[in-house]
């Protein structure tokens, strides 16, 4: 029996939000992302996509260090709109409302951020999203974060889970693998559960 998923569409996010139902949230920047970025060399001035960001801490740590070329997306109105009160100096126009498959490629990424985007995406888009990531890099770009490497059971709203080997399928097409393990230091409750990874888009 096929399994069907609800619309996770801006409406859904915006509930969510506004209900409490955030538990993705983890209120700080994570310390994989943390130590991460603590080694961008900010004069470069990189230009940075965190796609399905929430409420960005991300975003708001990396312009804390300087980073200029920050941008967001989201299609919840809530998630942008607490990055702009907490951080009231972070571009406007750099807040994208848009849905992450139809951003445009022109000029391409340096980095994209993934957290707890991948999981809440309907799982049949998983493919659609690898294929997009390299779509919005530059060839040699990099695609960084983190991912659930766990099962939460049949589900049918986020998070979805999985596996290594499920989700290694997906970027084998488009990335070359530089880290694809298991996370050393992931916040306490999540602590075994996530992989870091560190992809570099191919340049064939």
């Amino acid at each position: 029996m096929e399994t069907v998923f609800a619309d996770f569409d801006s409406a859904y996010w915006q509930g969510r939000y506004a209900t409490g139902r955030d538990g993705w949230d983890a209120h700080t920047i994570t310390p994989p992302l943390r130590a991460y970025f603590d080694q961008i060399d900010v004069a470069s001035q990189p230009r940075i996509l965190i796609p399905g960001a929430g409420r960005a801490y991300e975003a708001e740590y990396l312009h804390e260090r300087g980073c200029r070329q920050v941008f967001v997306a989201d299609i919840a109105p809530e998630a942008l709109a607490a990055l702009a009160a907490r951080v009231p100096d972070f571009p406007a126009g750099h807040l994208l409302l848009a849905d992450f498959f139809a951003l445009p490629n022109d000029p391409p990424f340096d980095l994209i951020v993934e957290q707890t985007f991948f999981c809440a995406l309907n799982p049949v888009l998983r493919p659609a999203y690898a294929r997009q990531c390299a779509a919005l890099l530059r060839p040699g770009g990099t695609l960084m974060g983190l991912l659930f490497d766990t099962d939460f059971g049949p589900v049918q709203e986020p998070p979805f889970g999985g596996t290594k080997e499920e989700y290694r399928a997906y970027f084998a097409p488009y990335f070359e693998f530089r880290h694809f393990e298991t996370a050393t230091n992931s916040l306490q409750p999540r602590q075994g559960r996530e992989l870091f990874i560190c992809l570099k888009r191919k340049t064939h």
